[in-house]
């Protein structure tokens, strides 16, 4: 369920030739190599195209086996769906007792949260600031059984209206909509980790709040806890002077398709190969990016990427998980959990930093894709603009810190 954000202040190559062969029945992967993808059980509703009251049924049987898991719950998309709604929309709080492990870990963009009293905490002040927010579930991706765990990857739209005073200062009566990622790992009914990146900047630009004094402020909290961001130096996307790696390492991957999928991030990122666009997505494609960019054709897709590595030159693209579900409107979705590292060097689409500082940061983003016949038709990233202004400012506190 999505927990808001902690508030604790070569030669050229080719993408492979897969990405651009059409499909030739509905049941091949996507990418045309051949290797079908297991379908999950057609029982397990699927978000996109139904209404929350079929999402959250009633004397419905259990799709799949959930030992472990409460009566209530008859499939692990109901579970994410259902749970998040009780708490953060019905304000069962305490349901949080009983859906998390006492020692959950859960991170953040803003930090990170290490027990379950402090995400009760954080959810109380979270919906005292914002008590208009709903937040709707556009779709839940996930894999795994209750013998071994689940994984999920759901992506929340959130809106509502700004009216009580809380941390975000006091209230301006507007609105705003957002869009969240959170992915959880589950076992029997209890999140033990989840891993959070929330549109907070969105927010902050539809109510027309001051970024830089909430990002001071933050970083001023933090850097009065004895903390810092530590810079590693190189990231060693490049070994010495030599070039990047020509092949991606693919061993996160459960099938063929999330295999490919991490090859194209790895052409496009760490080799820099953005022409590798054009040939993945198909031409109406959307891209649906941070602070509500709504986005069309690989063109787009090229900017708003590009645009990120001129604010970070010398990134390195680490893809931490993936997962793929078959989707009932046609072809599959893919999930990617990745970080970038890097330092702020160059102008790009990162504007709200300001000038370029030199100074490292490090991106935790969330990306749904959905492959059609294919290509690419849809791209959901999420990624915290604040949450790199913050970085920056306590960059900036521990540079000076330094010279007194």
């Amino acid at each position: 369920m999505p927990v808001a954000e902690p508030m604790q202040p070569s030669s050229v190559v080719e993408p492979p030739t897969p990405l651009t062969t059409p499909l030739k029945t509905p049941s091949a992967n996507p990418l045309g190599n051949g290797h079908a993808i297991v379908a999950k059980p057609s029982e397990v509703l699927q978000v996109e195209r139904h209404d929350y009251v079929d999402l959250a049924p009633t004397g419905k049987a259990r799709a799949h086996s959930m030992e472990g898991f409460d009566d209530v719950y008859t499939d692990i998309v109901d579970y994410i769906v259902r749970c998040t709604h009780r708490i953060w929309d019905e304000r069962d709080i305490g349901l949080i007792y009983t859906h998390y492990t006492h020692n959950i870990v859960l991170y953040g963009t803003m930090g990170t949260i290490y027990d379950r009293e402090s995400v009760v905490r954080d959810t109380i002040q979270r919906l005292v600031s914002l008590p208009e927010r709903r937040g709707m579930a556009t779709q839940v991706l996930w894999n795994g059984d209750d013998k071994k765990g689940f994984y999920t990857s759901h992506l929340v739209t959130g809106s509502g209206r700004h009216t009580q005073h809380g941390h975000y200062g006091a209230p301006t009566g507007r609105t705003f909509v957002s869009r969240t990622i959170a992915d959880c790992m589950i076992y029997k009914n209890r999140i033990y980790r989840e891993w959070v990146v929330a549109d907070t900047m969105a927010i902050f630009k539809q109510l027309g709040l001051d970024t830089h004094a909430f990002a001071e402020r933050t970083a001023k909290a933090l850097f009065d806890k004895g903390l810092e961001s530590i810079d590693i130096g190189e990231n060693r996307r490049i070994i010495g002077q030599l070039s990047p790696e020509d092949d991606a390492d693919v061993s996160i991957a459960n099938n063929a398709l999330e295999a490919d999928t991490l090859r194209l991030l790895h052409e496009i990122w760490n080799k820099r190969m953005f022409g590798a666009i054009h040939k993945a997505y198909a031409p109406n494609a959307q891209y649906h990016g941070p602070k509500m960019a709504e986005l069309y054709g690989p063109a787009s897709v090229l900017h708003q990427h590009i645009g990120l590595l001129g604010s970070i030159p010398d990134l390195v693209y680490m893809p931490q998980h993936i997962l793929s579900t078959p989707c009932e409107e046609g072809g599959v979705k893919v999930a990617v959990r990745w970080i970038i590292e890097g330092h702020h060097l160059g102008y790009g689409i990162l504007n709200e930093l300001g000038d370029p500082t030199g100074l490292r940061l490090q991106v935790m983003g969330m990306t749904h894709y959905h492959y059609k016949n294919g290509r690419i038709v849809d791209e959901w990233n999420v990624y915290d603009e604040l949450s790199l202004l913050v970085q920056i400012k306590l960059g900036q506190l521990v540079e000076a810190a330094r010279k007194e």
